[in-house]
């Protein structure tokens, strides 16, 4: 439910009203906006049996939320989420682009690759240093050297990192290289993943699941706010369909969908969405087009001897050609790139 306070609330009023929710045994989460504040609880509504939360000085009203989501939902805040990652603003006027390869796989290739993606425009660099693969025997990522190389490149060249953690044990040494975790789609709904990568208070990038339909989605979300942790990306990578021409089905819907339902900024990997280069380019103007905050694009000096993922991957001259051929299509939606 929501407690809309009055305007002109004081400070300990809200604190109070907190205070006796957090007795009742609800979780609050107070949003302070311009004009009114309101106070998320997230608990049994059957705690209220008589209480009557209406008398508490400064509180003006009690909404009940419908939908089952209810700190990502915009029933709760209609303003949009813009997600900081230091001085990168995901969620903004300005659309951010992730780009960089599938996984670390030496110095050389990461610094030739950061500095390519930070000359085109890119604000975040992405690499895998533990990689998710379907076969056990195949390469599985750099681990923690994989992770101080994309820290040590993200910063001599001035981005900022996204890499994914696959494993609860994991999150504290990840945290410590990146700015931003990454919950792959095979973990979208490994619950004490979630819980732990709420806890850390990093930004958390949250990729649909490949079968997962966008109020599953919203509910994964959920596990993270409700740890404590509001600095949520979500991420459209496509879904398993019946078509086997691309990897997966990028679902171009849910871009305003979720910006209908949702506060919370969402970005687009139309490189694992496509599974080929080729269609990299069309599939990134298309989803700009219909509202995305961000792109993620997987980007390789040599796509040809990848370890992972090299065909889906652009080479750094089609990066650059990608992210000019962007900005009139921002520019014509009102964003800027």
């Amino acid at each position: 439910m929501i407690i809309v306070m009055r305007p002109g609330v004081t400070r300990q009023e809200i604190e109070n009203v907190e205070k006796r929710l957090i007795e009742l045994g609800f979780k609050t989460h107070p949003i302070y906006g311009e004009v009114k504040t309101v106070i998320g609880a997230v608990g049994d509504k059957r705690l209220l049996e008589g209480h009557n939360l209406l008398q508490l000085p400064g509180v003006e009203s009690i909404v009940p939320i419908m939908k089952p989501y209810k700190l990502v939902g915009r029933e709760l805040k209609k303003d949009n989420t813009i997600v900081k990652a230091d001085d990168v603003e995901i969620g903004g006027n300005k659309l951010v682009v992730m780009a960089g390869p599938c996984a670390v796989e030496s110095r050389e290739q990461l610094f030739e690759v950061a500095k390519k993606v930070k000359e085109a425009g890119a604000t975040v660099l992405r690499g895998g240093a533990y990689k998710p693969r379907t076969s056990p025997y195949s390469f599985q990522g750099m681990e923690e050297e994989g992770l101080k190389i994309l820290s040590e490149a993200a910063r001599y060249y001035g981005l900022k990192v996204v890499t994914e953690v696959m494993d609860t044990r994991d999150v504290e040494l990840v945290a410590r290289y990146a700015d931003i975790l990454q919950i792959g789609a095979r973990n979208m709904q490994n619950y004490r993943l979630l819980k732990e990568c709420g806890l850390s208070r990093k930004p958390v990038l949250l990729k649909r699941g490949l079968c997962a339909t966008i109020e599953e989605w919203l509910m994964a979300a959920e596990y993270v706010a409700v740890s404590g942790n509001s600095d949520i990306i979500l991420c459209e990578r496509g879904i398993r369909t019946f078509e086997t021409t691309t990897r997966n089905t990028m679902d171009i819907n849910a871009v305003p969908v979720v910006k209908e339902l949702s506060h919370l900024p969402i970005v687009v990997d139309p490189s694992h969405g496509c599974g080929n280069w080729k269609w990299v380019d069309a599939v990134s103007r298309a989803f700009v087009a219909a509202g995305a905050d961000g792109l993620m694009v997987e980007v390789h000096p040599d796509p040809a001897n990848a370890v992972s993922d090299g065909n889906q991957s652009l080479k750094p001259e089609k990066f650059a050609h990608l992210m000019e051929s962007l900005k009139p299509i921002a520019q014509a939606v009102g964003r800027e790139l």
